[in-house]
């Protein structure tokens, strides 16, 4: 089912727009929390927790008609939660030893991903010009990997496992919402209560708690870290949302996409926000190679839609 055709051009363009904005400013968000802060399991428990009581603050107070949990729809969603936590948790433990520019390179690579997932399941072969972009853009992180003097091989291996755990759970959030009719909220709230005992055992089997919780009270008594902090749990809520809405009302794809080319401007401003760059020849190169294939490949796949467009 494709659900490109259910929704207004002016929706799907707002989905779009809001999820690029907002997932373009969380990964600076999150770098500058966990310069301070380097406990990213339990700041990604923090971020489930708030978004599950504010939606069931919400639906209480009739401010969201989201309906209550039920269980057979739990059941369907419980990859969804799983495959999203465990990319955020691998997102998030990358990015303490990733700078940024390098960070969004490799996450571009989640385009290469979808397809050959899609493939799989279906989606049948990509058009040359796809699978050229692809290509680029993955041979632009191995030339920028090269030149990355501050190459961190836990930061790198974690950055890939993300790719591949976004993958999955972009293809299943197009599914569920498509097949159930579940609303963004409706699933991010399902995502959020489904992930609290997952997340809740792996702080603890990670020794990650309660040390952290320590850390976090003596954390405290800074104003601009409670600032970046607080400015880290809405924006987790903002960015879920936006996900979830755009991959419900355009397509898993789409998302992807978008995600793409808001990595042009994150990429730039990475280069001069938060540090942690050494400027080397190859790995200009490569980001710019990086870069280029993947707006080549929204260039594409914008054309390939249009042309499957009736006249």
């Amino acid at each position: 089912m494709d659900t490109d055709t259910d929704s207004t051009p002016y929706l799907s363009l707002f989905a779009a727009l809001s999820y690029g904005v907002a997932s373009m400013a969380m990964v600076f968000i999150n770098k500058a929390v966990l310069m301070q802060y380097a406990q990213s399991m339990t700041l990604l428990t923090l971020q489930q927790l708030v978004t599950a009581l504010l939606i069931h603050f919400g639906r209480v107070t009739g401010y969201t008609k989201a309906k209550g949990l039920n269980i057979e729809t739990a059941k369907k969603l419980i990859l969804v939660s799983l495959f999203y936590n465990a990319n955020v948790a691998f997102a998030l433990a990358s990015l303490k030893g990733v700078n940024i520019p390098m960070y969004i390179a490799i996450k571009r690579l989640t385009p290469l991903a979808v397809l050959i997932a899609g493939f799989f399941y279906g989606k049948g072969r990509p058009t040359t010009q796809v699978t050229l972009s692809v290509l680029l853009t993955a041979a632009g992180v191995l030339i920028a990997a090269l030149g990355d003097f501050s190459f961190d091989l836990f930061g790198y291996s974690m950055a890939f496992t993300s790719v591949f755990f976004q993958t999955m759970y972009l293809v299943l959030v197009e599914k569920s919402g498509a097949e159930d009719g579940l609303s963004s909220v409706e699933i991010m709230f399902y995502n959020s209560v489904l992930s609290l005992p997952f997340l809740l055992f792996l702080i603890i089997s990670t020794g990650e708690f309660p040390n952290s919780v320590s850390i976090l009270f003596a954390k405290s008594n800074s104003l601009s870290f409670l600032v970046i902090l607080f400015l880290s749990l809405v924006m987790a809520i903002i960015l879920n949302y936006t996900m979830f809405l755009c991959t419900i009302v355009n397509s898993a794809l789409t998302t992807t996409i978008v995600g793409v080319l808001k990595g042009v401007g994150s990429t730039t401003l990475g280069f001069v926000l938060l540090g942690g760059v050494q400027v080397h020849a190859l790995n200009v190169t490569g980001l710019v190679i990086n870069t280029a294939g993947g707006v080549w490949y929204s260039l594409a796949k914008y054309q390939q839609k249009r042309n499957k467009l009736p006249k």
